[in-house]
Order: structure tokens, then C-alpha cells, then sequence
């Protein structure tokens, strides 16, 4: 066995147990702000992912230019697609009749008002009619606990939707990050046996740690929310004992099975670009998703902190690999 190869064995090996322990501890590690990771984030995909692709892809697929980046895209459209299909999909009938509630509680809110108005009228009113007074009370009433009952029926399908669809969330990211992780592990073990570049641990180093932030991010605590119009957050359902070691464990498994295709069945470079393509892709819709701050929010000095910080980190690794 070559010193090469153990070499490659050996950083394989700490990067996927990196990935293990940060998986298996995701509430005890230290947390960025996001601000900072959504500059280095930007600053590693522009200027490390894609040269990377456009550099070192072996052939463009189908023999056509316009396709240099085809498999980022497949990537991002992966994972958007399928989040869109579960939210659109599950508990459709229970969204149309809870917004049909909600639209027939505001008309009732408007009814209210108006009545609220007479009333006060009818009350400041010198000759104001007792009988007529008490009917409106009366009206009032009934409309109050009608439109309590539109709440209650409200807040059932609230938690039935919200319940049903965090689930189903959970197991298509249960899949997409093990599916995520486990190429992750592929490539790292694909991009140290490159021969193509002069340097490979370098670029790997580099993907290690952007992957790695990437996980980081998966397992912030803060709730997304997933319908406006509706008020409904996504909610944390935590795994189970047996289940909660397998997530963590897909990173090892992929370098485990990148180190055997190794060495028995070398795996062709281009299947390791396609991959690399398109994980970039799941990595850049992460970066749309989650990463960058929405509207107001965020800190413009950490986003330019991590983006200038981490492209003066990559000339400087560049400059480093090029003198070697």
C-alpha cells in the first residue's frame, strides 16, 4: 500500500468522522451567524465551485457548452421541486377549506365593525330605541361566537397541516441530506485520488469545509415558516434513538465506499464531476433558502467579513498550491 494512498485514507477518514460527530452533537456545536456564512458561502461558490467545474469537467454534457453547468442546475431544481410537491400536495383540501375560514372570518370581523358602529350611534342617540338596541347586542353575540367557532376550526386544520407537513418534510430531508452527505463522502475520497489537479487535497480541504458549513446550517433551531397567508411553521420533530446514528454515520459510509470503488472499481472522473455538479446544486439552493438573510435582517459587516475573508483564505491556499 502507498504512502499516497494511506494519505488519502487518512484524511478521508478525519473528514468523515468531522462530519459524524457534527451530525451526531448538532445541538452542542458553536454557531455563526449567518451573516458571516452566507459571505463565505457566496464567496466559495463563485469563486471556487464553479472555476472548479468549468476547469476540470471532463466533457460538457452532450457536447454543448450551454450545458457546462447542467448538473448544478439539476441539483438546485432537485431539492426545490420536491419541497414545493410536499407543500402543495399534502393536506390540499384541508388548506382550501382553512383559508375559506380565514376569508369568511375577516368578512365576519368587518360585519362586526359595522355593527359596533350602529351600536355606538344607537347608544349616543337621545331617542335611541331599547328594543332595537337589544337585538343589535344580541346580533353581536352571535357573531362573536361564531366567529370563535371559525377560530377553533381554524387552529384544527392549523395543527393537522402543520403536523402532517413537518413530517413529510422531515423524511424528504431525512433522504435528501443522508443522499447528500453520502456523495459528500464519495467525492471527498474522488477529489484526493484527482489526477488532473497538481494539488487535490487543497480543492478537497476547501469543499470539506464548505460542506461542512453547509451542515451547520441544516441544523439551525429556528423555525421556518412554510405558508405566510396561513401562519404555519415548520416544527422540529426529533428522531428516534435507533435513527438518529444513521444520518450521521451516510458521510463515513460514502468515503467507506469511495475508498473500495477505489480500489476495485475506480470510479471515472466524470461521474465524480456530474456528482460534485450536482451537490454544488444542492449547496446553492441551500445558500438561496436558508443562508441569505431575508429583507432587513442580517449584518452587512459580517457578510463582508466572511466574503472578503474568505476569498483572501482562497488566494492565499492558491498561491500556496501554485508555489508547490
Amino acid at each position: 500500500m502507498s504512502l499516497q494512498f494511506i494519505v488519502i485514507v487518512s484524511i478521508s477518514l478525519v473528514m468523515g468522522t468531522i462530519f459524524f460527530l457534527t451530525d451526531l452533537y448538532e445541538k452542542s456545536h458553536p454557531r455563526l451567524h449567518i451573516s458571516l456564512i452566507a459571505g463565505i458561502s457566496l464567496a466559495y461558490f463563485f469563486l471556487v465551485i464553479l472555476p472548479e467545474i468549468s476547469e476540470n469537467i471532463p466533457e460538457y454534457p452532450f457536447d454543448l457548452t450551454i450545458f457546462e453547468y447542467l448538473f448544478v442546475v439539476l441539483g438546485f431544481v432537485f431539492v426545490h421541486i420536491s419541497e414545493k410537491l410536499i407543500l402543495q400536495k399534502v393536506e390540499a383540501n384541508s388548506q382550501k377549506r382553512m383559508r375559506k375560514l380565514m376569508l369568511k372570518e375577516k368578512t365576519l370581523e368587518e360585519v362586526e365593525d359595522s355593527i359596533e358602529q350602529v351600536l355606538k350611534r344607537e347608544i349616543y342617540n337621545e331617542k335611541f330605541d331599547e328594543f332595537a338596541l337589544k337585538d343589535i347586542a344580541n346580533t353581536l353575540n352571535n357573531l362573536n361566537k361564531q366567529e370563535a367557532a371559525f377560530k377553533s376550526e381554524i387552529n384544527q386544520y392549523k395543527m393537522k397541516i402543520q403536523t402532517h407537513i413537518s413530517e413529510d418534510l422531515r423524511r424528504l430531508r431525512f433522504f435528501t441530506n443522508f443522499t447528500y452527505h453520502f456523495l459528500i463522502g464519495v467525492i471527498i475520497v474522488g477529489l484526493l485520488t484527482d489526477e488532473l489537479i497538481s494539488n487535490p487535497i487543497i480543492p478537497t480541504i476547501l469543499f470539506f469545509f464548505f460542506a461542512w458549513f453547509r451542515a451547520l446550517i441544516s441544523h439551525r433551531s429556528e423555525t421556518h415558516q412554510i405558508f405566510s397567508d396561513l401562519d404555519i411553521c415548520e416544527t422540529i420533530i426529533e428522531e428516534k434513538s435507533k435513527k438518529k446514528y444513521i444520518l450521521p454515520s451516510s458521510t463515513l459510509l460514502g468515503v467507506f465506499i469511495g475508498l473500495f470503488l477505489e480500489i476495485f472499481y475506480p470510479i471515472e472522473l466524470e461521474i465524480i464531476y456530474v456528482l460534485y455538479s450536482f451537490v454544488s446544486g444542492v449547496i446553492m439552493y441551500t445558500i438561496f433558502r436558508e443562508v441569505l438573510p431575508e429583507k432587513e435582517k442580517g449584518k452587512p459587516l459580517y457578510f463582508l467579513i466572511g466574503f472578503f475573508g474568505f476569498t483572501l483564505l482562497i488566494v492565499i491556499l492558491n498561491l500556496f498550491t501554485n508555489i508547490l
